[in-house]
């Protein structure tokens, strides 16, 4: 019984969030500028006014580039002229259009991919429709003015590390060979595993993809598709297309660029229910705890009463 009463609790705090967020529709639209940035975005007709929560909150402190979204098969006509409205006519990709090549379909997979074939003319950042900035963000301006790559921390203590010492780091009940384990913990406790000639000496970090910059590069899709052949060599396909494979790969890549950035955990955090810093920027409300107490809504409220009208 608790289990559905909490459940019903979670969809009205939903409910009441999309009341809230609807907000942003009064707030003025993003004047975009071809000017070599990119914010992208998977979203679908169930989060498109969070995301626009997103995508202002974040534009209004970093006001540059233009807006891409990857359709993941659910945006309406009306959904479509909402955005073309609010976000300057952005150019919207089909999901189904993305060719994942060797790598996994599904799981964000198309995301990462359209991301590294665009970041050859731009530099990408990765925004998740469950971000709010309440603050100004100069680590992120600083890092595309330097064309630095950025990440999100998974946590506090995230660090870019050799593969060997990330193995070396997995607990017990996440090997690789207990078929149970998340495969996130499953690849990082199998990382001294894997060949990757294509790297003098490779890294990884645990990071977010939720919020990411990828630094202009004619790399492509070559580190990601090396990496997931040999995940996928030591997984299996099955287990490898498992959702959270994604994330791992791009923590993979942002760990692999020339000096990429580890964005500071005090201002840049994930919701973990456990209180926000006092000078929390930017917040990923992870679904564990989206709906958990008020923040979700408190960040909401702050930023689109940032927004000018």
């Amino acid at each position: 019984m608790k289990r559905v009463v909490d459940r019903i609790q979670w969809y009205r705090k939903q409910w009441a969030h999309r009341r809230l967020a609807a907000g942003v529709l009064k707030a003025r639209p993003i004047v975009p500028a071809d000017d070599g940035v990119i914010y992208f975005s998977m979203i679908g007709t169930r989060v498109l006014l969070p995301y626009l929560v997103s995508i202002k909150s974040l534009w209004h402190q970093v006001p540059r580039g233009r807006v891409v979204i990857l359709d993941d098969g659910t945006l309406t006509d009306a959904d479509r002229k909402l955005l073309a409205h609010h976000l300057g006519d952005p150019e919207i990709r089909a999901i189904a259009a993305v060719d994942t090549g060797d790598c996994p379909r599904g799981g964000t997979w198309e995301r990462l991919l359209t991301i590294l074939d665009l970041r050859a003319d731009a530099y990408v950042i990765q925004v998740d429709s469950d971000t709010v900035t309440v603050g100004p963000l100069p680590e992120v301006a600083a890092a595309i003015d330097a064309g630095r790559s950025f990440t999100l921390k998974g946590e506090a203590a995230s660090q870019i590390l050799p593969l060997a010492t990330i193995a070396a780091q997995a607990i017990e009940s996440q090997r690789f060979t207990n078929p149970a384990a998340h495969v996130q913990g499953a690849i990082e406790s199998g990382m001294d595993r894997l060949d990757l000639p294509e790297l003098a000496a490779p890294a990884y970090v645990r990071g977010c993809s939720g919020f990411a910059g990828f630094a202009p590069s004619g790399e492509g899709r070559r580190i990601a598709e090396a990496f997931s052949r040999e995940a996928t060599a030591l997984l299996g396909a099955e287990r490898w297309a498992q959702w959270g494979s994604e994330q791992v790969t791009s923590n993979f890549v942002i760990a692999n660029q020339p000096d990429p950035l580890l964005l500071p955990y005090d201002r840049y955090i994930n919701f973990w229910n456990e209180g926000v810093p006092p000078d929390a920027r930017f917040i990923h409300f992870i679904g564990t705890h989206r709906f958990t107490g008020g923040a979700y809504a408190d960040a909401t409220r702050r930023a689109v009463a940032m927004l000018p009208r």
